[in-house]
C-alpha cells in the first residue's frame, strides 16, 4: 500500500478540480494546471477532497498511484502559491540584471548572456547577485532555475559560479608546491 497514494488531496477555497477521463483540471487564483493520468488509477472529486486509487493490484498500478496523487497535490499547491527557485551568483564581477523581460547575465565570458525565460515563468533580480524564478508549473521553474545554472556551474576551487540558494559546494585545495 502507498502511504502517499492512500491520503486524500485537500482542495482549499478558492480551488476546483474537474476530472473528465483520466484528466483532472485544477483551477485556482493563479491559474489553470491540468494532469492526466495513466489508465492503471482512477481519480474521483469529492467534498474539497481529490482521492487517488490505483486499479488492480500489479507493480504499475502501484506506481502509478503514488505518482499521480503527488502529480495533482502539485497542481493544486502551484495554483494557490506557487513554486519558487532563488540563485545565488559568485565572484568578482558576476551579476544579474533585467532587461524588459530578458534576463542579462554577466558571467565572466566575453560577452553577455541573454536569457528570454518561457511562458509561464516569471524572472525577476532583487539584488545583482540574486536570481529568483518564479511559476506555478513546478517542472518548468526547476528547469528554468537549472538552464540558468548552467551557463556557470558553480566550481569547486574558489566557488565562482551560479548555484541555488542554500546550496552547499564541496570545496577542493588547490596544487601544491
Amino acid at each position: 500500500m502507498s502511504r502517499i497514494g492512500k491520503k486524500p488531496v485537500e482542495l482549499p477555497s478558492g480551488v476546483t478540480a474537474t476530472v473528465s477521463g483520466q484528466t483532472i483540471e485544477v483551477k485556482g487564483p493563479k491559474g489553470v494546471r491540468s494532469f492526466t493520468a495513466t489508465d492503471d488509477v482512477t481519480i474521483a472529486v469529492n467534498d474539497n477532497a481529490v482521492k487517488v486509487t490505483p486499479r488492480g493490484s500489479s507493480k504499475r498500478a502501484r506506481q502509478q498511484w503514488g505518482m499521480s496523487r503527488s502529480m495533482i497535490e502539485n497542481l493544486v499547491i502551484g495554483v494557490t502559491s506557487g513554486f519558487k527557485k532563488e540563485l545565488e551568483i559568485t565572484g568578482v564581477g558576476y551579476r544579474a540584471q533585467m532587461a524588459g523581460s530578458t534576463l542579462k547575465l554577466n558571467l565572466g565570458y566575453s560577452h553577455d548572456v541573454d536569457f528570454i525565460p518561457p511562458a509561464g515563468v516569471t524572472v525577476s533580480v532583487g539584488k545583482p547577485t540574486e536570481i529568483t524564478v518564479e511559476g506555478i508549473d513546478q517542472q518548468l521553474v526547476g528547469q528554468v532555475a537549472a538552464n540558468i545554472r548552467e551557463w556557470r556551474g558553480p566550481e569547486p576551487y574558489k566557488g565562482k559560479g551560479i548555484r541555488y540558494k542554500g546550496e552547499f559546494i564541496f570545496r577542493k585545495e588547490g596544487k601544491k608546491k
